[in-house]
């Protein structure tokens, strides 16, 4: 006899704890909820760069642009905070986003994760047709989440869970087969906090579940690719490299967020902290080598190379001039660029000598 949608409901929640997800929840295929909100921000700017939203705009209207006929959507997390990050890096040190620190890339992990899922969907449906989402189909994961009952919007605009904090990514299943649903989380518990919004180095947040992505450190140091970073900006990047974390840090309901064993999101040792002079000087072969299969390469050498002479210029001192001036002579204008400007920042602190000092702007 064929499984029941209820048997095979309670099934892909067992499997989806069995192969490693932390939180499980269905909802039926249906239009976002935050839609709109999501056409306003974008209309507004705060998108930036990020001109594939625009370009797929008509994709996040339902899920069936992702699979056609799809009738129910699976959503999971997986936890991946392992341990704490060094709590104040030396001069030519940098922060990753802990996301990142891994040997991997989460994408592989849970797209295997997921993929798995689906055998066993097969399984209970023969003939069922399946697709794996994590990050790169236009699908608003974060709406589908809560409509599962995964948790709520926060302030910072993440997705938070009572049990698990927001430390977490995010993986869908579509399917043409048809599951139970569960209840979304209509509850939001942030209550009066505001500490996420008060710790932006750079004031990112417009106001509380709007973030302005052209501020945000993240969006800096990974997504703007090939640009330099805004000068009024550099400051508040501070000495991260990539990523940010600080809203996270702070959100009272991290404070006990669970720890994961994923050996793909156990850290490297040279990301946390990472060695800005070493990265610098990373050629574009030595870099695909070492973080081609990493979130990192997303910014790509260059822009990392960028985000390196940025740190080196808020929270270097003068052992940082060499590999500031080394980056004076990279190919790339933008890093040339920020080289200068790194420089510049240490010799207005008094630390290098005036004959270090760089006037002119290498990017032109």
């Amino acid at each position: 006899m064929p499984a029941t949608p209820a048997q095979r409901t309670d099934r892909v929640k067992e499997v989806a704890a069995h192969v490693g997800f932390d939180l499980c929840g269905i909802i039926p295929a249906v239009a976002p909820d935050t839609l709109g909100h999501l056409e306003q921000w974008r209309d507004a700017g705060h998108a930036g760069e990020m001109r594939y939203m625009e370009n797929r705009s008509d994709a996040y209207a339902h899920p069936d642009a992702v699979l056609g006929g799809v009738r129910s959507v699976v959503m999971v997390a997986m936890v991946y905070r392992t341990t704490e990050a060094m709590s104040d890096p030396s001069p030519g040190e940098a922060r990753v986003a802990c996301y990142a620190w891994g040997p991997g890339d989460y994408h592989d992990v849970l797209r295997d994760r997921l993929r798995r899922l689906g055998d066993e969907l097969h399984q209970l449906a023969p003939g069922c047709r399946t697709r794996a989402v994590v990050d790169t189909a236009p699908l608003l994961e974060r709406d589908f989440a809560r409509r599962a009952g995964l948790g709520w919007f926060g302030k910072n605009t993440m997705l938070i869970s009572k049990y698990k904090g927001s430390w977490f990514f995010l993986g869908a299943l579509l399917t043409d087969a048809e599951l139970e649903t569960d209840a979304p989380h209509e509850t939001a518990h942030c209550g009066t906090c505001t500490r996420c919004l008060d710790a932006c180095p750079t004031d990112a947040f417009v106001e509380p579940y709007v973030l302005d992505a052209r501020k945000c450190i993240s969006y800096l140091t990974i997504e703007l690719r090939n640009r330099p970073i805004p000068e009024d900006l550099r400051a508040g990047v501070g000495d991260w490299l990539f990523g940010c974390d600080v809203c996270q840090d702070v959100c009272p309901w991290n404070r006990k967020s669970p720890i994961s064993r994923e050996p793909a999101f156990q850290p490297q040792h040279a990301l946390n902290p990472a060695d800005c002079a070493a990265l610098i000087d990373l050629t574009e072969a030595q870099f695909r080598e070492r973080f081609g299969k990493t979130p990192l390469s997303r910014a790509g050498r260059s822009g990392i190379a960028r985000n390196a002479c940025i740190v080196l210029g808020n929270t270097g001192d003068r052992s940082s001039a060499a590999a500031l001036q080394r980056a004076l002579r990279d190919d790339d204008p933008v890093v040339r660029d920020a080289a200068a400007w790194g420089l510049r920042q240490l010799a207005g602190r008094g630390v290098l000598e005036s004959s270090a000092r760089v006037d002119h702007n290498p990017i032109e």
